[in-house]
């Protein structure tokens, strides 16, 4: 186990080495960026982006007169540090004085500039500033996959024994220094110390990085997010006065182009993984990322990034070859190894992530190779010593066939090379039919469509790829399957694709039925609680829903500081109705006064039967006791008027008895007995009328009718 763990992670070490796995590692460590946790936006900077209207309303470059006006108004409000992420190496007519005058009067004015080997190709900086020693570099350190992931605090010239700062160091130290907070000395040293923390020198081979340029004093970038992740206005915003000065006061205000078309751009660890769209960051954004890294070291003591030494990763890559292969022997079973180095491998993935999270980059692509290779060749000596070995398509063409389900077996060009006897019965095709034929030929156009379609994510797509799809078989009969697909490579390295197909067309039509049978329960159960709320006869709300339309209009008056009128209803001498008309007329009768009462009420006022001949009126928000008599009279007459039931001319009247929340009462019960009392103190004053409640203010009006 020594020499095979050994061997493997020597292999793998000298891979990285030769810088075949850098690659990968970015990948995994732009992956962990984007897994992340985001940071807040840092408040001490704000971004006053150039966007594409502000290049259609003033033209680029810039004009001089609108830069310096711009500066003005930033400056105005008194930020720390104004960082210009334009390079103004020349004059840009109209208002060249101007901007030297800005230059010249503005204090804290950083401007940016750009040097290459021998001075060639070099971007130099506005002559003022540059006079003022207020001047940064780009410190943009771009790898060989096109991407930021470090960048520069300070270069040394020892020749001439001179030292320039970048540009995100140049602001930041105004900004420290504003704090009190002193920074160390220029110097070629292997850290530097600020404030709370330490901005630790990138060294050529730290983490993934193979002999990578280390010139000058690099740190790995830790940005705090992805694209529009600081706050940020637009010139336009600034220069016609719609920007607070509270925002930009206090401030490093950084000015830079956010215009696509100006392609100031970069990628990023957070410009996008494999399936979403890589989404560059724009200048500006990169140089409040690199101000902020340093600022919240400083003040914050925030982790930067750090690594292991080589012989520490050196170790960690063979522990793991180490454990893969041991367990793998001890194991001697193949799916049972795989499935425990998969979840090893997982295990893994998720550790390094967590120490990413606590600033720690440790390498994950190594240690996974020396698993998964140690592992996968301790098991093909096992199976080679067993004899598990066989040709590729016997091997399939022997296991498939046990398998109940349909599976089938293609090669990169869909061409199906190997499928079952199951397969074949479901179809309803022959094998040699199968075999001779495309999809195309043996399904309809839109079914063929799917499954090349799938085929090919499959082929693209890392992991097993699961569908529902249709079927039409030989005799037309259209079955729903659920289909598996998943990626295998044979001994010499050919690509196969292995789809599992399940008949799921019975589930399909059982859950359909579920379906139909949990709509009818719905219905039922809809039809349920109308019946349960709903007098039978009149189709009025019942007592129960009365008491709790009275409780929610009671709570309501409450808050809104209204009344509420109770009516108790009462038919006068609806047993003579009863007795010589028969019940079927009473019924009817009972169903016109609901009909009655409904019809002369508001549609927010409640009708319910209590039961036997006596109903109940619940009016919320009412302003006046005279608008409580008002209705009261209203139900009289509309009550009192004869009604043709089935031949018979029927006359009914009714007597009323009301209670006024809060007036009579505060309490549901006490303000239902005291319409009930009053109700019956009507029908002893001669029926035919309503009477309020003995403790309401008396009331000298008389039923409708005289009384």
């Amino acid at each position: 186990m020594i020499l095979t763990s050994s061997s493997i992670a020597a292999l793998v070490i000298a891979m990285r080495a030769l810088g075949l796995l850098q690659p990968l590692e970015w990948s995994v460590l732009d992956l962990f960026f984007r897994l992340r946790p985001l940071e807040p936006a840092s408040e001490r900077i704000l971004i006053i982006g150039i966007d594409e209207s502000d290049l259609q309303a003033y033209g680029f470059p810039i004009p001089d007169n609108k830069l310096a006006q711009l500066l003005q108004k930033i400056n105005a409000a008194q930020p720390r540090a104004i960082g210009l992420d334009l390079y103004r190496d020349l004059p840009t007519e109209p208002g060249h004085a101007e901007l030297v005058k800005a230059f010249e009067t503005i204090p804290n004015i950083v401007g940016i500039e750009t040097f290459e080997s021998g001075n060639e190709g070099a971007v130099h900086p506005p002559p003022v500033l540059s006079e003022k020693q207020m001047v940064g570099f780009n410190n943009f350190m771009t790898d060989t996959d096109g991407v930021v992931r470090r960048g520069l605090l300070h270069v040394w010239f020892p020749a001439d024994n001179l030292i320039l700062q970048s540009f995100p160091l140049k602001l930041a130290t105004i900004y420290l220094n504003s704090q009190g907070v002193p920074l160390p000395s220029l110097a070629p040293a292997s850290n530097f110390p600020v404030g709370q923390g330490n901005i630790i020198r990138f060294r050529k081979n730290d983490g993934a990085y193979v002999r990578a340029d280390a010139g000058g004093y690099q740190f790995l970038a830790n940005l705090r997010g992805p694209v529009d992740h600081f706050r940020r206005v637009s010139m336009t915003e600034v220069l016609e006065g719609r920007v607070p000065e509270d925002l930009i006061r206090e401030r490093i205000v950084l000015i830079g182009p956010t215009a696509p078309s100006v392609k100031d751009t970069h990628f990023t660890s957070y410009s996008g993984g494999l399936l979403q769209p890589r989404e560059k960051m724009y200048g500006v954004e990169l140089m409040a990322n690199f101000v902020s890294q340093i600022l919240s070291t400083a003040l914050d003591g925030r982790t930067p990034i750090q690594v292991w030494s080589d012989p520490v990763e050196w170790l960690w890559i063979f522990g793991w070859s180490w454990v893969g292969a041991s367990l793998c022997w001890k194991l001697r079973a193949p799916y049972r190894s795989t499935a425990l180095v998969l979840l090893l491998g997982g295990g893994l993935s998720a550790s390094a992530y967590l120490i990413f999270c606590y600033g720690w980059w440790i390498p994950v692509v190594p240690p996974l190779m020396t698993l998964m290779g140690s592992a996968a060749v301790v098991v093909g000596y096992l199976a080679h010593l067993q004899g598990e070995f066989k040709r590729s398509t016997d091997f399939l063409s022997s296991v498939i066939n046990t398998i109940p389900d349909p599976i089938y077996v293609k090669n990169k060009q869909h061409q199906k090379i190997v499928i079952n006897q199951a397969y074949c019965k479901l179809v309803g095709y022959p094998m040699n039919t199968l075999m001779s034929k495309s999809d195309y030929e043996l399904f309809p156009q839109p079914e063929a469509d799917l499954v090349w379609q799938q085929d090919e994510l499959a082929f693209y797509v890392v992991g097993e790829q699961e569908n529902e799809e249709k079927l039409t078989d030989a005799q037309g009969k259209t079955h729903f399957i659920a289909t598996k697909r998943s990626i295998h490579r044979d001994g010499a390295g050919n690509i196969f694709l292995v789809g599992v197909i399940r008949d799921i067309t019975e589930r399909k039509r059982l859950e359909e039925e579920l379906k139909r049978i949990a709509a009818e329960l719905e219905h039922y159960n809809a039809q349920l609680k109308v019946h349960a709320e709903q007098d039978p006869l009149t189709g009025l709300a019942n007592r129960k829903v009365f008491h709790e339309r009275l409780a929610q209009s009671l709570e309501w008056a409450k808050n809104n500081n209204k009344l509420v009128a109770l009516f108790y209803l009462d038919l006068n001498d609806f047993k003579i109705v009863n007795d010589t008309l028969g019940h079927h007329i009473g019924d009817l009768l009972l169903k016109t006064v609901a009909q009655r009462l409904n019809a002369c009420l508001r549609s927010s006022d409640t009708v319910a039967r209590l039961g036997g001949d006596e109903f109940t009126v619940i009016l919320p928000g009412v302003p006046r006791k005279a608008d409580v008599a008002r209705v009261a009279e209203k139900i009289l007459q509309t009550i009192n008027q004869q009604a043709e039931l089935e031949g018979h001319t029927v006359s009914v009247t009714t007597s009323i008895g009301i209670s006024i929340y809060p007036l009579d009462t505060q309490y549901l019960e006490i303000l239902i007995q005291k319409a009930d009392d009053a109700m019956y103190q009507a029908k002893r004053l001669g029926k035919n009328r309503y009477q309020f409640a003995a403790t309401s203010t008396p009331s000298n009006i008389n039923s409708v009718n005289g009384n």
